[in-house]
C-alpha cells in the first residue's frame, strides 16, 4: 500500500468502501476557527453512517497555557472515540468541510493514539457532493467502539523541541501560517505577532490547495524549497496545531512520516512572554551562545 493509499480515499472509492460489510467507520469533523462548531452542518446532511466528533471539545484539550488545542487526555479521547464506534484495528476514514485542516488534526490525533489504520476524505465534503454521492441526515448512534488509546505514535514537539529544532542549522521548524502572520503584520487570534525565531515560512496554499496534496514528487519539491531534507529533522507549527497538523499529513505524503507536530504551536509559544519571538521575512535565527 502506498503511503496514498495509507492515509487519503478519493470520494467514489469510499463510497464503494461503505457498500461493503463490515464499511470503515466515518468521522465528521466539520469545524471552523472562529465557530460556530460543525454540528448543526452534520445533522443536515452527511455522509451515510457518519458520527460527528467535535475538534475542540472531544479531539483536543482545554485551551489554556498549553495552547488553544493541546493534546487531548488519553482517557477522554479514548471515550469520546469509543462513542463514536472506533473499534481497535478496524478502518477509518474522517472528513471536513473541505479545506482539510480538522480532517487532518483528527487523522493525526487517531494515529498519535495508535489508531491504524485511519485516513482523510480528500476534498472532503464539498468532494463527497461534487461526486453525486449519497446523502444523509440525523444522527445515528452507534455500536460502542473498544478502541484502546496509546499516544505517543507519531512525534509531539514540545515548546523546548520546537525552540531547539528553530535553532539548529541541520534542522527545519515550518511555520504555516499565512506569511502577514509569521511577519508579525498581523495577528487576528493571538496576542502577539510574529514567529518563533529560526522558523522557516511555508504558508499552507505552498502544499495543499482547498484540501487537496499534489503528487509525492509535487511535495517533495516544495517542502525541499523550504529547506526540508531527507537528512534533516522536521516539524511543524502554526496558531494552534490544526493548519499545521495538515503540513505534517503533507509531509507524510512527501514520504516523511517522522515529521513532529508542534501541537501548542503559537498559541502556546505566546503565552510567555519571555519566550523570544522574531519579525520580518526572515528566519531571524538566533545567534549562537
Amino acid at each position: 500500500m502506498s503511503v496514498t493509499e495509507d492515509s487519503l480515499v478519493e470520494a467514489a472509492d469510499l463510497a464503494a468502501e461503505l457498500r461493503r460489510r463490515p464499511p470503515p467507520t466515518v468521522l465528521d469533523v466539520r469545524w471552523r476557527l472562529s465557530g460556530p462548531p460543525g454540528r448543526d452542518d452534520y445533522l443536515a446532511g452527511h455522509l451515510p453512517g457518519a458520527v460527528f466528533v467535535d475538534l475542540d471539545t472531544e479531539l483536543c484539550g482545554p485551551p489554556g497555557r498549553s495552547g488553544r488545542h493541546p493534546l487531548p487526555d488519553p482517557a477522554a479521547l479514548q471515550a469520546a472515540l469509543r462513542r463514536a464506534g472506533v473499534r481497535a484495528g478496524h478502518p477509518v476514514v474522517v472528513y471536513d468541510g473541505g479545506d482539510g485542516m480538522a480532517a487532518a488534526r483528527a487523522w493525526w490525533t487517531l494515529r498519535w493514539a495508535g489508531h491504524r489504520p485511519v485516513r482523510v476524505l480528500h476534498g472532503g465534503w464539498p468532494a463527497w457532493l461534487a461526486a453525486g454521492l449519497p446523502v444523509a441526515d440525523g444522527s445515528p448512534t452507534p455500536p460502542p467502539g473498544d478502541v484502546t488509546v496509546r499516544p505517543g505514535a507519531l512525534p509531539v514537539l514540545d515548546v523546548d523541541a520546537a525552540a531547539r529544532l528553530a535553532a539548529a542549522d541541520d534542522a527545519v521548524l515550518l511555520d504555516v501560517r499565512a506569511a502577514p502572520r509569521y511577519r508579525g503584520e498581523h495577528e487576528p487570534v493571538d496576542p502577539v505577532a510574529g514567529h518563533v525565531p529560526g522558523a522557516v515560512s511555508l504558508p499552507a496554499p505552498g502544499y495543499v490547495t482547498e484540501g487537496r496534496f499534489p503528487a509525492a514528487d509535487v511535495l517533495r519539491d516544495r517542502f525541499a524549497a523550504a529547506g526540508v531534507r531527507a537528512d534533516r529533522p522536521v516539524g511543524a507549527y502554526c496558531g494552534s496545531g490544526v493548519t499545521a497538523a495538515q503540513a505534517v499529513l503533507a509531509l507524510h505524503l512527501a514520504g516523511r512520516a517522522d515529521a513532529g507536530l508542534y501541537v501548542g504551536s503559537w498559541s502556546e509559544w505566546v503565552a510567555d512572554p519571555a519566550r523570544p519571538v522574531a519579525t520580518g521575512a526572515t528566519p531571524g535565527r538566533p545567534a549562537p551562545a
